[in-house]
């Protein structure tokens, strides 16, 4: 169950990140409520994964299916660039959090 939470807590890392970007700084009122929802949720699941999990793994995959999920928002909503490199490093981060579940015994 923590390994859900922490997915669930990356998630709402991604759409607190998306609406932070509409709330155009805090200054539209909708957007800036899904921020500031988005990230208490994020921190109230990523807190029950913590409980069972090891903090430098979770907080690694917290922070990587945020930032994974984030830029892939960005390329296929916003129309952000989908060059090679930008790829390699989303396969890079995706590696890692692989790699950090497989080597936690949790």
């Amino acid at each position: 169950m923590a390994w859900i939470s922490l997915v669930i807590a990356g998630l709402f890392e991604v759409v607190w990140a998306v609406a932070l970007k509409y709330s155009e700084g805090f200054s539209r009122f909708w957007p800036s409520v899904i921020t500031v929802i988005g990230m208490v949720l994020s921190f109230i699941f990523l807190a029950k994964a913590l409980k069972f999990l090891p903090l430098g793994t979770a907080y690694a995959i917290w922070t990587g299916i945020g930032a994974v999920g984030t830029v892939l928002v960005g390329i296929f909503w916003l129309g952000e660039s989908r060059d090679f490199l930008r790829i390699l490093c989303i396969i890079l981060i995706l590696s890692g959090i692989i790699g950090l579940k497989l080597a936690t015994k949790a």
